[in-house]
């Protein structure tokens, strides 16, 4: 650890201010009003003149706010005593990383589908909540987070209206986070796991090209010698 950090000391996090780039072609807005969560819509604290709000009242928002965009993985049994998976994801407020999570998780799932459906249902509770203080500081939140996952039967049970649940024992997480795309919380779609950042946060990633290119997102390398 401590030959790497003399290696690589020359590094900083940079909280970028661009605004990414989404591609709406990916997270198209869905249409729920025929299913079981019908026009429901996010549910917002009472709005109140800045100068004049109280506690649990949410002052008028001000600015351009932000685009948050999220991406999730886990790795299925990673944990080689327990057989646990970990969680990861990482949550960026336009280009800069805001919070990142990598956490073994509380029980033994059996499949890929259950374990990434948990780190996806950790990685919405973090938005909600995150949506929730930014506005409560007045910055707007009109768009919803753009949730990114390399899981593409999660991606299909979470996002599609008309999709079913075979699993039973997976039904809170699967209709925690479809009822946050009902009322336009959060949309979720797929990314290719080599393009998923947060790799980093839940398997050791060998070096290479791979790995610097996901250390780039995080740190800015300032190139001292």
């Amino acid at each position: 650890m401590f030959a790497y950090l003399k290696k690589k000391h020359n590094a900083e996090m940079v909280f970028d201010p661009t605004e990414p780039v989404v591609d709406l072609n990916d997270f198209p807005k869905e249409d729920w009003s025929y299913s079981i969560y019908g026009d429901a819509k996010e549910e917002l604290p009472p709005t109140a003149p800045f100068d004049q709000s109280g506690p649990g009242d949410m002052p008028e928002p001000r600015g351009l706010g932000f685009t948050i965009t999220v991406y999730v993985d886990c790795d299925l049994g990673g944990e080689h005593i327990t057989r646990r998976s970990r969680t990861g994801f990482a949550v960026f407020l336009n280009g800069a990383p805001v919070y990142w999570l990598s956490k073994k998780q509380s029980s033994c799932e059996v499949s890929a589908y259950g374990s990434e459906l948990t780190a996806m249902k950790h990685a919405a509770e973090y938005v909600r909540g995150l949506r929730y203080k930014l506005r409560m500081m007045g910055i707007p939140c009109d768009e919803p987070a753009y949730i990114y996952g390399d899981n593409k039967s999660v991606l299909a049970n979470t996002t599609v209206p008309q999709s079913t649940l075979k699993k039973k024992m997976n039904s809170l997480f699967y209709h925690f986070i479809r009822e946050g795309c009902a009322w336009d919380e959060w949309r979720t779609a797929y990314v290719n796991t080599n393009l998923n950042i947060v790799d980093l946060l839940t398997k050791p990633l060998p070096s290479g090209e791979k790995r610097s290119r996901f250390v780039a997102r995080f740190l800015h390398w300032l190139g001292l010698g």
